[in-house]
């Protein structure tokens, strides 16, 4: 195998969704300057939720007028849209417009809604272009996706985007900052102190734009670079013979030359189960397959994640930049298990998806349960939180890649389902928990600074 190719792969997939991951861990400095304040978190939601129009339109094209649509301009496209409005958003995210009677960060919604439509529909191309590489490379491609969210992370880390420092009241008053109204028991009341990032909004929303520049010069080498073409699959990929088989013609209509040499005894293993890829599963494991993959993303991508503060700030600010910082280390790593220990039984799936989900139950009681989660001020329970965190994300990562590799071997059809079925749980996760969290407040916040909950 090419490592040049891993690394271009790696570079491609970091693209998918770099820029609405640096949306989200950009908020606290974006949050002050704009008029919506910590309503954006929400408004963040809904439009990630209607640019799934974009996924809709590329799956309606596969399922309706088959074999007509190449991912690769549409890719062209969208990275190219993500560098321009990446762009865009370092000059003019601070804008307002008047909209009725009040004030409205216009541009930065609607920028934020484009380079949502280009990650959203980044899962519906970008997995079926790499149907044109070798499966090792698949892999590598959720690695550089799951770096995606690390990169900005340890960037906005860098920056010290939400660095708190908790101070007395009276050192505090004396100190020209900006300050929480949380109070704490004591001689003396503790505010938390926030620090001026260590450069600015700006300089982050460009490194961004390059970052979809990266991605856009991977995809180019991808498809033109010499090297790569020759880790190609070979040209059956592109023929009209898998065109038929993505239809779901069978065997038996292939030429006598192109038959395979089989004794009869063998003809019942090659019998196709069901018309979903190359009929290797049966209906029934298919949709086992799928629901198990809308499960883990809306859990990855979209329950969990709304309640992360909720969960870990009460344990202390460090324990919950301790949490996020591992569990975006952790879905990487998880890539790389998988490439060299593909666990490919649905059974061994359904087990670690079960104890990824009993992680992800433990998370969320200590955010119901916040801000005064079991084991709040003891060493334990922050390391309990982190690991949990951690595993829950290591584990359900797993079982993501795991299942692009099965459904990678299904064809190319089966790849954009895969895309699909990824935006659909995620869909159906934030619809779940944006009542929730931010229309009936079920869950109350953590501070850093509290010291309030009983020992």
């Amino acid at each position: 195998m090419s490592l040049l190719t891993h690394v271009l792969a790696c570079l491609f997939g970091m693209g998918s969704w770099v820029a609405i991951n640096g949306m989200w861990v950009e908020l606290p400095l974006v949050v002050p300057e704009i008029p919506e304040g910590w309503y954006l978190p929400s408004y963040l939601t809904v439009l990630i939720q209607m640019a799934n129009i974009g996924p809709l339109f590329i799956t309606l094209m596969h399922r309706f007028r088959p074999g007509t649509l190449d991912e690769r301009p549409v890719i062209y496209c969208i990275v190219g849209l993500g560098i321009v409005a990446t762009f865009l958003l370092a000059f003019f995210w601070k804008y307002t417009v008047i909209v009725g009677d009040s004030l409205h960060s216009v541009p930065l919604l609607v920028l934020s809604f484009l380079l949502s439509a280009v990650d959203c529909t980044s899962s519906v191309t970008f997995l079926p272009f790499m149907m044109r590489l070798r499966p090792q490379y698949l892999t590598t491609y959720f690695a550089g996706e799951g770096l995606s969210g690390l990169v900005p992370a340890l960037v906005a880390l860098i920056q010290g985007v939400g660095v708190v420092h908790c101070q007395n009241t009276s050192v505090a008053d004396g100190a020209n900052k900006t300050f929480d109204n949380a109070t704490a028991d004591g001689s003396g009341d503790l505010q938390a102190v926030y620090q001026p990032a260590n450069f600015s909004a700006e300089v982050f929303f460009l490194f961004l734009s390059a970052m979809m520049v990266v991605c856009l010069v991977a995809f180019i080498l991808l498809n033109h670079h010499p090297a790569v073409a020759r880790e190609r699959k070979n040209a059956l990929y592109f023929s009209e013979e898998l065109e038929k088989r993505e239809q779901g013609l069978s065997l038996d209509n292939q030429t006598a030359e192109q038959k395979p040499m089989i004794s009869p005894l063998e003809v019942p293993r090659r019998e196709r189960r069901c018309s979903f890829g190359t009929g290797v599963y049966s209906s029934l494991e298919v949709g086992f397959i799928f629901v198990v993959l809308a499960w883990v993303n809306a859990l990855t991508n979209a329950v969990l994640p709304s309640v992360q503060s909720y969960s870990c700030l009460p344990y202390g600010n460090q324990a919950y930049h301790l949490a996020a910082a591992m569990a975006a280390v952790a879905n990487p790593v998880a890539c790389f298990i998988a490439m060299f220990m593909p666990v490919r039984s649905l059974l061994f799936m359904g087990l670690l998806t079960l104890i990824g989900t009993g992680f992800g139950a433990y998370i969320m009681a200590m955010a119901a349960l916040s801000p005064c989660p079991v084991l709040v001020h003891s060493a334990s329970g922050t390391a309990v939180i982190v690991i949990a965190w951690i595993l829950f994300v290591l584990s359900l990562s797993y079982v993501k890649v795991i299942i692009g590799v099965i459904l990678r071997d299904e064809g190319h059809s089966a790849l954009v389902w895969c895309g699909a079925v990824v935006q659909l749980g995620s869909m159906l996760g934030a619809m779940s928990m944006f009542p929730l969290v931010s229309v009936y407040g079920l869950f109350k916040s953590g501070h850093p600074c509290n010291t309030k909950c009983p020992l």
